[in-house]
């Protein structure tokens, strides 16, 4: 791939022309590349299952993209445009880094590549069954709180706004 540097012939150039595919980047440069050829390629199953997954990424990140301020904030002075941050989050489920107690509280530190939306806690006995069962508050950083009235087996779950979710067991 080549980059195209002060040549106002092709400036604001895209697409194709011949054999070559011109691209314009976020920050105004022109990239210049062969065009592909896959009239012969057979994809796999793995592929093809990826391949489906990202059109679903690719839909939400149509919608999400002018829709959750967050993205355009996070693309604000960058390469990435929203579209590229709400695909990205939508490949990306959050991570649940540690579950705490203390003074009656239950701490989950909770991250993700753009916004942990929520957290939700449930309290089970011994035998599975659900004694209690909220939603966590942001507090400080990327940690939740939720005040807890029973004793039990905790289990965390954290969302992210392309809805990916992530389950976590206290250990």
């Amino acid at each position: 791939m080549a980059k195209v540097i002060n040549n106002p012939v092709v400036r604001g150039i895209s697409g194709g022309i011949g054999n070559m595919v011109f691209r314009q980047m976020p920050n105004g440069e022109t990239w210049v590349s062969g065009k592909q050829n896959f009239d012969k390629r057979k994809f796999s199953k793995g592929q093809k299952e990826h391949q489906s997954r990202f059109r679903q990424a690719a839909a939400y990140a149509r919608e999400a993209a002018k829709t959750q301020p967050v993205y355009a904030q996070l693309a604000a002075g960058t390469v990435k445009s929203p579209y590229n941050w709400a695909l990205s989050d939508w490949f990306h489920p959050p991570v649940i880094r540690s579950i705490e107690r203390k003074d009656g509280k239950i701490r989950v530190n909770a991250t993700d590549n753009v916004l942990v939306s929520k957290v939700v806690l449930r309290v089970l006995d011994a035998e599975g069954n659900e004694l209690e069962k909220g939603e966590g508050t942001r507090a400080e950083g990327d940690w939740w709180d939720y005040v807890c009235n029973a004793n039990g087996k905790v289990i965390a779950e954290a969302w992210d706004l392309a809805g990916n979710k992530v389950e976590r067991n206290e250990p």
